[in-house]
């Protein structure tokens, strides 16, 4: 009995999760901007999976998502560590990590597949050659580029004196 006690302390203290305490300790969503600077377990329904800049991917939690107060991000740099975070859309997840404040919203970055619990059996490896900045349009291994559309240019007709017409 003293042997599972200080086994279960060990394992909340390392990060890891029992499956039966992960729902009982989470918090909505809708909670996590009064829990700042926090680690905690927050739980939602994913609505929509989005691709932002620089290869930064977001999970949102409302329809809207610049009213929602939680989102969560994984950079391009975790992003092959993590998996692929598009399959979460539509699913309710549970997501431990500390709770930060960016441009008025609450946040947890994504950083390993363990900080989603079970859920991270949802999330399959990205591809040997997705590359996370281009959404996988090339290879990253490629050196090259791939080749800009051709601009066409249209032929012009016969140009048009401009002149006053009562002066011939």
């Amino acid at each position: 009995m003293l042997f599972s006690a200080r086994i279960s302390v060990l394992l909340a203290f390392s990060g890891f999760f029992l499956p039966g305490q992960l729902a009982a300790d989470c918090i909505s969503f809708a909670e996590a901007r009064q829990h700042i600077g926090k680690t905690l377990c927050v739980t939602g329904t994913v609505q929509h999976v989005k691709d932002g800049s620089s290869g930064v991917t977001y999970l949102d939690f409302c329809e809207d998502y610049r009213t929602c107060p939680f989102t969560v991000v994984v950079f391009a740099s975790d992003l092959k560590q993590v998996g692929d975070v598009r399959r979460l859309q539509g699913h309710t997840i549970q997501i431990k990590g500390t709770i930060q404040d960016y441009d008025g919203r609450a946040e947890i970055i994504l950083r390993r597949p363990q900080q989603l619990g079970k859920d991270a059996s949802l999330l399959p490896p990205l591809p040997k050659d997705y590359d996370v900045e281009r959404r996988g349009h090339y290879s990253a291994g490629n050196l090259s580029r791939p080749k800009a559309a051709k601009k066409t240019t249209k032929k012009q007709g016969r140009p048009v004196e401009i002149g006053d017409p009562q002066e011939q």
